[in-house]
C-alpha cells in the first residue's frame, strides 16, 4: 500500500468524525525490528518481526478519549470506543495552539538495518564479544538492538505528517572476578541512522573497553568520604543533567507538584557557567523529527548561563502553564503520549582536562554511570559513578571503586565552576510511566567546587 493510499484511508476516517469533535488525531506506526542477546559468546535470544498499529485520540467536551488496534479492518470499531470514552468523562482539557504541519521526512540511514542479514548482525557482536574475553572477565553480555519504520499523524487541525526512522544499538556488560571480588563495566553506542553507524565503530576496542574497566575496578581502592572537588566526566555528567535536571523540568511533575523547578522560570539556579539544552533535532540516539502531537522539534535551551528559561512540554500541559508546547510529548503508537526528554545535554567550556585537574589538591574524578536515584521534589540526588580516581595535587592517581555522588540537585548546579572543551554523548533508554523511549544524553568535562561523596554497595 503506497503512502499516498494510507493517508488517504486514515483521512476519510477524520473527516467522518470532524464536525463531532473538538479535536482528534490518528498516529500510526509500521515497523520491523531485531533485538538479539549473546550471553558469555552464545546466541541466547532473537527476536524479529514487524510491528503494525493504529490509535486515535478524541478531545471532545474537555475530555479524551483514545484507541488503538492493530487490525486495519477495525477502524470504525476504534473510532467509536474513543467517542464513548471521550463523552462518558468530565474534565478541562485544552491545547496549546500549533502550526499543524504537512511533511514528509525521509530515512537518514545509509545502510537500512532491514537490509543487513541476522549473521552479519551477530558477527558485530561476536567481535564484540572476543574483544572483552580478557583475563579476570568470567562473563560477557553483548545486546543488540535495531528498528526502521514510518510513522503517520494526521489531526483535524490540518496536520499530515509522514516519518521515517530507523535506529541501531548496540550494548556490551562485562563481568570481572578475582577472588571474592566482582566488578562491572559498561559500554554502549549507536544513533538514530542506520547500520553504517555500527560499522563505522572501532568494535574491537569498543569491547575491549567495557572489559577492562571491569578488570581495573577489581584492584580499585574503596573511596573516602566526604565533602570533595570533583570531575565527572561527559557520561556521567549527561545522566545528572538527564536525570537531575530534565526530569525536573518535565511540565507534567511540575503541575504535579514533584519538580524542585517549580515557580522557578526566570530565576537563577546554577551558575553562569551551565547553559542545558534538550534538543530533539540534534543527530544523536533520542532523535525525532516530529513528536507524537505533531509538533515540530527545535533546539530548547531549557537553562541559558544558569537561569532557567524553559521547560519540556506537551500541548496539554503547555495550554495549562500558558506556554508553547515544546514537541516532547512522545509515546509508542499504543500508549498515551506523555512529556518526555529526547537529547540532553550540559553545553561544553573551553577548558582542556588537565586545566580542569591542575589547582586540586585532594578530590575525587568520577567517570561513567552505574545509575542512581533522583527526587524531583525534594531535589535531591544519589548517582554511582561506574570508575573513579582520586586526584591529588593536580594528578590522576589511584583508581577507587563504588563511588557515590550525592547531594542537592541546585546547590550541585551553582557550585560547577569548570568545563571541558570536549562533548560526548551516550545511548540510553529512559523509563517513565511503564513507557521506555530511547534518549540521547551528554555533556563535557565538568568541574564541581564540592559535593559529597562515598561508598556504595
Amino acid at each position: 500500500m503506497s503512502n499516498q493510499l494510507d493517508i488517504d484511508l486514515f483521512s476519510s476516517m477524520l473527516n467522518k468524525i470532524e464536525n463531532k469533535v473538538d479535536y482528534a488525531d490518528i498516529r500510526v506506526n509500521d515497523s520491523q525490528n531485531t533485538s538479539i542477546t549473546m550471553k558469555d559468546g552464545k546466541i541466547q535470544e532473537i527476536r524479529s518481526g514487524s510491528d503494525f498499529g493504529t490509535s486515535i485520540r478524541i478531545l471532545k467536551g474537555g475530555a479524551w478519549g483514545s484507541a488503538f488496534t492493530t487490525d486495519l479492518t477495525k477502524m470504525d470499531e476504534m473510532i467509536e470506543t474513543a467517542l464513548k470514552l471521550s463523552g462518558a468523562l468530565k474534565s478541562d482539557v485544552q491545547l496549546a495552539e500549533v502550526q499543524p504541519q504537512v511533511d514528509n521526512v525521509k530515512l537518514k540511514a545509509k545502510i537500512r538495518p532491514t537490509y543487513v542479514s541476522i549473521e552479519e548482525k551477530k558477527e558485530l557482536m561476536t567481535e564484540a564479544n572476543q574483544a572483552a574475553t580478557i583475563p579476570k572477565v568470567v562473563s560477557t553480555t553483548v545486546s543488540y538492538v535495531d528498528a526502521e519504520g514510518r510513522n503517520v499523524f494526521l489531526s483535524t487541525e490540518g496536520a499530515s505528517i509522514t516519518t521515517e526512522e530507523s535506529r541501531v544499538g548496540l550494548f556490551l556488560n562485562a563481568v570481572a572476578s578475582s577472588e571474592n571480588i566482582i566488578q562491572f563495566g559498561h559500554t554502549s553506542t549507536g544513533g538514530a541512522r542506520g547500520f553504517e553507524v555500527l560499522k563505522s565503530e572501532d568494535i574491537e576496542k569498543f569491547g575491549r573497553k567495557a572489559a577492562e574497566k571491569a578488570v581495573r575496578l577489581l584492584d580499585a581502592n574503596s573511596p573516602p568520604s566526604g565533602r570533595f572537588p570533583v570531575v565527572m566526566d561527559g557520561e556521567l555528567s549527561g545522566v545528572f543533567i538527564h536525570e537531575a535536571l530534565g526530569h525536573a523540568s518535565e511540565a507534567d511533575l511540575i503541575l504535579q507538584n514533584d519538580s524542585i523547578l517549580k515557580g522557578k522560570m526566570g530565576t537563577q539556579i546554577g551558575s553562569s557557567l551551565v547553559t542545558i539544552v534538550d534538543d530533539a533535532s540534534m543527530d544523536a540516539f533520542g532523535y525525532y523529527p516530529y513528536d507524537a502531537e505533531g509538533v515540530k522539534t527545535s533546539k530548547n535551551v531549557l537553562v541559558k548561563n544558569g537561569k532557567l528559561v524553559s521547560l519540556l512540554s506537551s500541548r496539554e500541559t503547555a495550554s495549562k502553564l500558558g506556554i508553547s508546547s515544546s514537541g516532547n510529548a512522545r509515546s509508542k503508537v499504543g500508549d498515551q503520549p506523555i512529556v518526555r526528554m529526547s537529547n540532553t545535554y550540559l553545553k561544553p567550556g573551553d577548558l582542556e582536562f588537565e586545566e580542569l585537574i591542575e589547582d586540586m589538591d585532594d578530590g575525587i574524578y568520577l567517570k561513567g554511570s552505574r545509575g542512581g536515584q533522583v527526587d524531583t521534589g525534594k531535589g535531591i540526588f544519589q548517582f554511582n559513578a561506574a570508575e573513579s580516581f582520586r586526584i591529588e595535587n593536580g594528578e590522576i592517581k589511584e583508581p577507587l571503586r563504588d563511588v557515590s555522588l550525592s547531594g542537592n540537585i541546585l546547590e550541585i548546579l551553582n557550585h560547577v565552576n569548570g568545563l571541558g572543551k570536549d562533548f560526548k554523548m551516550s545511548v540510553g533508554f529512559c523509563g517513565k510511566a511503564g513507557q521506555a523511549a530511547p534518549v540521547g544524553d551528554g555533556g563535557p568535562h565538568v568541574r564541581v567546587s564540592e559535593a559529597t561523596v562515598g561508598g556504595s554497595s
